[in-house]
């Protein structure tokens, strides 16, 4: 069955919502669908409280370490931490709090190509059951390409069956946001949703897109409920008023 995976993420130290694909240098900055006037502790507990599992804290650029702290002391062993996590801090994070740390950037060069041998440093520092890799991609005409640097940076991986079975063993799980949809709260990528399903080997969540409780129903029905979801911009904690996070907890 599809689980509600909740998420926390940080933008300058405070919990945002923004769209994803606006996340660029440019000194206009991304657009924000929403900033909390609450920390990241005050989700953390919520969550906790409501006894989710799996939900994850990223970190959106730098500032964020000190309110990413916050969300672990609230949530102990109860959230993942991603973002800007490298070889030499991903141990500290686990030690901070965080069940497993998410990587993307650090396991490419800075022209995009991936590093097998990245990998396998990462799996001798935490070991596989604490690690998340995020294939967070973009479309393109290979199908979904995945995105670092904050989704700008196109890679030499794509999401394929074939390159998910052979990473299935490096990690404890995916992670996978549709970067192109991210924050738009106007439908899922149902493709890439099915492809995921279809595959369906270990844990993976899904995000991007998530407008209303049939877009989440909707990702349960593709993915034969192998695939988690999460919801950001959509959800009323989050200013949203395509979903209510009582509603959301209690069906799923």
């Amino acid at each position: 069955m599809t689980k509600f995976r909740p998420c926390i993420d940080l933008h300058n130290g405070q919990v945002k919502q923004i769209v994803g694909g606006t996340l660029d240098q440019d000194a206009s900055g991304p657009v924000e669908n929403f900033v909390s006037e609450k920390g990241p502790e005050f989700y953390a507990q919520l969550y906790r409280e409501h006894e989710l599992t799996g939900g994850h804290v990223i970190k959106l650029g730098p500032g964020n370490d000190a309110a990413a702290k916050s969300a672990l002391r609230a949530y102990p062993n109860g959230l993942q931490l991603g973002g800007g996590i490298t070889v030499e801090n991903a141990s500290g994070w686990l030690e901070a709090g965080a069940s497993h740390v998410i990587v993307t950037s650090a396991l490419f060069d800075a022209e995009g190509h991936f590093l097998a041998e990245k990998l396998s440093e990462f799996i001798s520092e935490v070991g596989i059951d604490h690690l998340v890799l995020d294939l967070s991609c973009r479309r393109t005409d290979q199908g979904w390409t995945v995105a670092k640097d904050r989704w700008q940076t196109l890679t030499d991986l794509e999401v394929h069956p074939d390159v998910l079975s052979e990473l299935a063993s490096s990690c404890a799980e995916f992670l996978i946001h549709a970067a192109d949809v991210e924050g738009l709260c106007q439908g899922i990528d149902a493709e890439l949703v099915k492809l995921m399903g279809n595959w369906g080997e270990i844990p993976m969540t899904y995000a991007g897109g998530v407008a209303n409780f049939e877009d989440f129903k909707l990702i349960g029905e593709l993915s034969g409920g192998k695939v988690d979801a999460t919801v950001g911009s959509a959800l009323d904690i989050f200013g949203g008023s395509g979903l209510r996070f009582e509603e959301l907890v209690s069906k799923t």
